[in-house]
Formats: structure tokens, C-alpha cells, sequence
């Protein structure tokens, strides 16, 4: 028996046990003849709770029965006493009856339907069939918290396929019997499994957060009762510390992350110039030697490469050899003048088997990395005598 289709208010309850297993995933779970306990179905999650103290982190139904997940491999008596997590299962009631307020005013005032429901950890989202403009989000979350402000009740109802002609429904129901209606009178009637509190008012309010595009669809993310001051809490503290750190009031903080990005890129700008200046400078040092051969740690690879490249695009004799010793692998970097025959790509990918390595390149320039397999020295000195043979 289903308790929490009789009182989704429950939060105690006494049972029998029924059966016990375990599944293919090595988990324990025991079927009761009654429960208070949801299983995860239509979009709804699963509840938590205790049976005789015993944890339970998941309920689901399978084959008609109602499996409890418990934690532990303890055998339960014959009689049990369940618990609930009732916060979780009322915040759970809240983000269900929210969604339907906010799928009703989205189809009856606005013509969007809902085509699919998640009920999240921390957010809840809707995907409707269509582009969503600002204001009509906005109509939508005034018209739905207008409507939680109300204190409808909302009810549910069993019904066969006959009766459901009496009902104007928001969409098509998957079962043709023992069909679950859960209706607010004179404003929506949908076909439900979920539980769902007694009236509009205990849903708090309603909160759409932002929306996405999602295959044609809008995702429209939002948050209902408890989560809604969660969310101010949040928002909150991350405005408080930003108006700390940009020294700006919370209504001028776009202006200020804005002026920082901005002077953040002219400073990159700068130090690309600089570090420009800077490989210019060391490229001069070796103008006129034949062999550059040099060892650095955890240098940015693009500088190495650019680098190289000044070196020989002024000293058309010289061959470079670069080796980086970053603390996971070595890299290499081999560039000749236009006027030395040496091929990079055959050096090396000679060298990359000792590294365990990959790369390559052009004749005239190569790189590549691998592991720490032998010592930088040892790499420099290969590629070194590899050039002379």
C-alpha cells in the first residue's frame, strides 16, 4: 500500500516485511507491505529516511514492489517502524506543485507547453517548445506567485479513462486506468503521480532563475519554497564579497567588473609585449653560434617555440635545441637556419622512443614531449650527438 498517496504528510509509519534481496549492483533492500516512502518516478527523486534506525538512501519500484535500499547488511525484523526524511520529502512537494503552477501559467496564458520536468539537488528546470521573451518570464513568475498568494487547495483525484472527459487537461496521460489526477481548481488539472502539499501558499514562492537553449526548447531553471532563500542567501553573500573586492556598491558592480576586465587585457597586452622584448634580448645572445643547446624548467612552451624561432630566423647556420622539465614530463623543441641541412622532424622523432614520446613537425622545425623517463641532460645530450653523427 502506497501511504504516501493517503497522507503525503506522513512522516511515521509501521510496516511488515515482506521480502528482502539484493540486486545486480550488490545493493540490500527490503519490501514492506505498506510505505510512506516515495519511489523516484516523474521527475520527482526518490525519499530518504530510516527503517528501525537503519539509513535509507534510495527506494524505487520494480517489478509492482517497492524496494527500500538500506544501508548495512543487518536483517530487519518481521515488523518495522519508518521514518522519513521530511525535509527533503516537503521540499521535494514544494518544487513539484511549483512546477505545475509555473506549466499552467506558461500554457494557459502564454500557449508554451511543457515537455519535460527535473526536479534537481539545488535547482529544478522546465524545457518548454518555444523562445521565451523577458517579459513573458516575468508575467509568468508574477501570475505564479499571484497564484501560490491565493491559498488554493490543491487536490488529487482517482479516475478512469471515461472520467478524464470531464477534465481539461494540460497534456496526454501515459495510463489508461487508476489514473492520478492532481488539480488546483479553475486553474490546472494534470495527470500526476508526485506528492504535493495541501494548499498553493505552502509552495513559498517561486523563483525563475534564467533560462538556455536545449535542442529547439527553452530550459527555464527556477527554485521554489525554502530554495528560494536559499538562493538569496547565496546571491547575497557573493554580492557582499564582490562590493568588497571591487570597492564598488552592489548597483555599480557591472561597471566595475567591467573597467577591471578591460584593464586586466591592456595589461596581458603589455606583458605579451614585454615578454616579446625580453626573447628578443636572449635571442641576441646566441646569434652567431652554430649549436643552441639549453635545458629550462616548467617554461611556457610557446616561449620556448618563439624563441627558437628568432634565433634562427637570424642566424641561418645555427641549429636550436631546447629541452623543458616540467615536474610531470619533458619537452623538446628543434629548429634549424635555413642554411644547415639538419632535418628537426627525423631528430626528433629519433629521440621521442626514449621519452615515450610524441611530436614532430617540419624539416626545419619540431617539437614534442613525453616522460621523465631519463634526465633532461641526458635528452639535450642525445639530440647533441645525434646531430654530429
Amino acid at each position: 500500500m502506497k501511504l504516501y498517496y493517503k497522507n503525503a504528510e506522513m512522516r511515521t509509519f509501521q510496516a511488515k516485511k515482506t521480502g528482502s534481496g539484493t540486486d545486480e549492483e550488490g545493493r540490500n533492500y527490503v519490501v514492506l507491505d505498506q510505505t510512506a516512502f516515495y519511489p523516484t518516478g516523474g521527475g520527482q527523486p526518490h525519499d530518504t529516511g530510516h527503517l528501525n534506525g537503519v539509513p535509507v538512501f534510495d527506494v524505487e519500484e520494480v517489478d509492482g514492489e517497492i524496494r527500500h535500499y538500506i544501508e548495512g547488511t543487518d536483517e530487519l525484523p518481521e515488523t518495522v517502524d519508518g521514518e522519513i526524511n521530511w525535509q527533503r520529502r516537503f521540499d521535494h512537494m514544494q518544487q513539484h506543485a511549483g512546477q505545475h503552477i509555473l506549466s499552467a501559467v506558461f500554457e494557459n496564458d502564454f500557449g508554451f507547453k511543457t515537455v519535460s520536468f527535473h526536479l534537481g539537488g539545488e535547482v529544478c528546470s522546465i524545457d518548454l517548445e518555444a523562445s521565451v521573451s523577458e517579459e513573458v518570464l516575468t508575467a509568468t513568475e508574477e501570475k505564479a506567485n499571484q497564484i501560490i498568494l491565493q491559498n488554493r487547495p490543491i487536490e488529487t483525484k482517482w479516475v478512469n479513462k471515461d472520467e478524464l472527459k470531464q477534465y481539461s487537461l494540460r497534456k496526454d496521460v501515459a495510463v489508461s486506468d487508476h489514473i492520478r489526477l492532481v488539480i488546483i481548481p479553475e486553474f490546472d488539472y494534470n495527470g500526476c503521480g508526485g506528492t504535493h502539499p495541501r494548499s498553493t501558499s505552502q509552495v513559498g514562492s517561486i523563483k525563475i532563475l534564467h533560462t538556455e537553449k536545449q535542442r529547439g526548447n527553452t530550459r527555464v531553471h527556477f527554485v521554489c519554497g525554502s530554495r528560494v532563500l536559499h538562493q538569496l542567501n547565496e546571491k547575497h553573500k557573493a554580492i557582499q564579497n564582490l562590493t568588497a573586492t571591487l570597492s564598488a556598491p552592489q548597483d555599480q558592480l557591472a561597471d566595475a567588473a567591467e573597467r577591471m576586465i578591460l584593464q586586466n587585457r591592456l595589461l596581458e597586452k603589455d606583458i605579451v609585449e614585454l615578454k616579446a622584448k625580453v626573447l628578443a634580448f636572449e635571442a641576441e645572445q646566441y646569434i652567431g653560434e652554430k649549436v643552441v643547446k639549453k635545458i629550462f624548467r616548467d617554461q611556457p612552451i610557446d616561449e620556448l617555440q618563439q624563441l627558437s624561432k628568432m634565433i634562427i630566423s637570424k642566424s641561418d647556420q645555427s641549429v636550436v635545441i631546447f629541452v623543458n622539465e616540467t615536474q610531470e614530463k619533458l619537452q623538446l623543441v628543434c629548429g634549424r637556419g635555413t642554411e644547415n641541412q639538419v632535418n628537426m622532424n627525423e631528430l626528433i622523432k629519433s629521440v621521442l622512443p626514449e621519452i615515450n614520446g610524441r611530436g614532430g613537425g617540419k624539416p626545419d622545425f619540431a617539437q614534442g614531449g613525453g616522460e621523465k623517463l631519463i634526465s633532461a641532460e641526458a635528452l639535450l645530450e642525445t639530440c647533441a650527438d645525434r646531430i654530429k653523427g
